[in-house]
């Protein structure tokens, strides 16, 4: 599924039916760099799949390890169930999606965000091999905060009994990208309606202590940092 382009010799995906947009097909991207890079910057993923004949989203946390991505739940939970090594896995369609500015157009019609975008399309299975598995636990608190995974307790017998993790290949993959200003019509230019973009970003405030905390521990760098 994965090939080298010819013209900027970067590794990219293969569009498919499925990665190649109807809408605005010039602004899908099938370069590996720019979809890792979108995935990485996300916290939140939401995971399609289809439940007794109904399409169901569950909004959920995920971490990347090369060309696979990481979900994690309950072993109670419906989907990651249904990916068991026993069954055929599970078909789903994984997204991401960042929103950098609200595009204010003259007509209504035309206002638009500027966002970056990751669909996957694919089968997920359960990570059942305990490397794996670790691997995969580490990566998901270290998406979330980087430094994080050696700087807390690995989960215990029983927190693992009670974990399940997922794993999707990326390997039908599309990114899609919107940017610059909005796009009126000619003749709405000369209307008298305020048009542009307002940036939107992402940040953090100061990290603030539990109260439980034991005192001598001080914020570690890896926050300090942020």
């Amino acid at each position: 599924m994965q090939r080298t382009t010819e013209d900027t010799g970067t590794a990219a995906y293969s569009p498919t039916d499925r990665t190649v947009p109807t809408r605005s097909a010039e602004r899908a991207s099938y370069d590996k760099e720019l979809v890792h890079a979108i995935l990485d910057e996300g916290y939140v993923c939401h995971l399609g799949f289809v439940r007794d004949g109904a399409p169901v989203v569950l909004p959920t946390l995920y971490g990347r390890v090369g060309e696979r991505l990481y979900v994690h739940g309950s072993t109670g939970s419906r989907p990651l169930r249904m990916a068991g090594t026993a069954d055929p896995g599970l078909p789903v369609c994984l997204t991401v999606t960042h929103i950098d500015g609200l595009v204010l157009a003259r007509s209504a019609f035309h206002h638009s965000i500027n966002y970056r975008s990751v669909v996957v399309h694919g089968t997920a299975y359960e990570v059942t091999d305990p490397e794996e598995r670790r691997i995969a636990l580490d990566a998901l608190v270290e998406h979330v905060v980087p430094g994080r995974a050696a700087d807390s307790r690995p989960a215990n017998k029983k927190e693992l009994a009670a974990t399940a993790v997922i794993r999707l290949d990326l390997e039908e993959v599309s990114a899609k990208v919107r940017t610059g200003d909005a796009n009126d019509e000619p003749e709405d230019l000369s209307l008298p309606h305020w048009a542009g973009v307002v940036p939107l970003r992402k940040g953090y405030d100061a990290p603030v202590r539990n109260a439980d905390l034991a005192p001598g521990i001080d914020l570690p760098e890896y926050l300090a940092a942020r």
